[in-house]
């Protein structure tokens, strides 16, 4: 029998990578890689998760930093209100039984899943913006590579902050698949520059998250620090080879693994 410490290295290896190579979105399958390789309840996978997430989109986005592809003041703005929201949804954790929790987190990862083998056709995704010729609310300056602050931008960033951040603490997610989507559809940003300004609102979302769920309950460290450890080293590795991986090819594989897991949580139910 494999050890459970192994099977955490393993999985937080394999979710550093998916985060590195999809964005943030991708750590939304370290929930359901926990429960059912460890054996984890929702709401004891759920603040091991978010640590990893945290951790390991914490790293990228201070190499998106160094990089000068983070947009920080939407990132800022984004992961004020998340971290406003994500204690609100871990509070509401508490009070739902865990059966429907894990119903309606596989709904969600179903839809994310399906969203993301459906967007990866789309030539916003093959080509970033050169097919984007209507104006969008948050425009980037092409001068100063800075976005242009309208009341439209900050509005749809306020609401988008919003939505990750108590999806984020409810669920357990980073809350990164909700921004990453909707900063593709309301700015001209580049792929890398949305996939690392998502890692940024992420990382800051997902801490607040872990320390409300240890205000309620106690986190298993021994699966914890493994798997954490291990998906800061996945990270790193992925961010090596994220750059030979295509948008098209990236998107493809975690829409199949998202729908996939998703359908196995709901089989399992019955």
């Amino acid at each position: 029998m494999i050890e459970p410490n192994l099977i955490a290295i393993i999985l937080g290896v394999l979710i550093g990578i998916l985060m590195s190579i999809t964005g943030a979105g991708g750590a939304i399958l370290s929930l359901p890689l926990l429960m059912y390789f460890l054996h984890l309840g929702v709401k004891d996978a759920a603040p091991i998760a978010l640590l990893a997430v945290s951790v390991a989109a914490g790293t990228a986005a201070v190499i998106g930093l160094k990089q000068g592809v983070v947009r920080y003041k939407a990132a800022a703005l984004l992961a004020l209100m998340g971290i406003i929201m994500a204690p609100i949804g871990v509070f509401l954790a508490q009070k739902i039984p865990s059966l429907w929790l894990q119903i309606l987190f596989a709904l969600v990862l179903f839809y994310v899943g399906w969203q993301a083998l459906v967007s990866a056709k789309s030539p916003r995704y093959l080509q970033d913006n050169l097919f984007q010729t209507s104006p969008t609310p948050c425009e980037l300056n092409p001068a100063t590579s800075r976005l242009f602050w309208t009341a439209s931008c900050t509005q749809r960033l306020l609401l988008t902050g919003s939505a990750a951040g108590f999806i984020s603490g409810l669920l357990g997610v980073g809350g990164g698949f909700v921004a990453m989507p909707s900063l593709l559809k309301i700015s001209n940003l580049e792929h890398r520059m949305v996939v690392a300004t998502s890692l940024t609102m992420t990382a800051l979302v997902s801490l607040v998250g872990v320390i409300s769920y240890a205000s309620y309950t106690s986190i298993n460290l021994h699966i914890a620090i493994p798997f954490v450890s291990a998906a800061l080293i996945g990270s790193l590795v992925g961010k090596l080879i994220s750059h030979k991986i295509s948008t098209y090819l990236s998107k493809l594989t975690f829409g199949f693994i998202s729908v996939s897991i998703a359908l196995m949580m709901v089989f399992s139910l019955f």
